[in-house]
């Protein structure tokens, strides 16, 4: 398992986290919304998994700050998404405030790894 690198990292556990509980959200949303929006969620949160594993794999620290910025841009994707689920009432309050404190998160970790990398 040490060439797999990532699977020890606090910021890969905690987007695994975040997925689950977009899962949960997403269960929750009404059938007809479930398919298109509910998909764009699920895809949103699990880039930023996937883009923080496979940057891990990468030689150069170049290479790898490329994937922790799509995993960034994914993080803020989902934000989005959140936040006009909220404003359309189709998500909760306590559900909207967890996951932007687990997003706010995962953004700062990938941030202070990104500034670890510039130095």
């Amino acid at each position: 398992m040490e060439g797999f690198r990532f699977l020890n990292w606090k910021v890969y556990k905690d987007a695994k986290s975040l997925f689950s509980i977009i899962l949960e959200v997403v269960r929750k949303l009404p059938k007809d919304l479930n398919y298109n929006i509910g998909g764009q969620l699920i895809r949103a949160a699990f880039s930023i998994i996937l883009n923080i594993a496979e940057g891990s794999g990468k030689e150069s620290d170049k290479e790898l700050k490329k994937y922790f910025d799509i995993s960034l841009g994914s993080s803020y994707e989902l934000l989005a998404a959140i936040d006009t689920l909220r404003d359309e009432v189709l998500i909760t309050e306590d559900d909207y405030t967890n996951i932007f404190t687990r997003i706010e998160n995962i953004s700062k970790q990938l941030g202070g790894f990104k500034k670890h990398i510039n130095k």
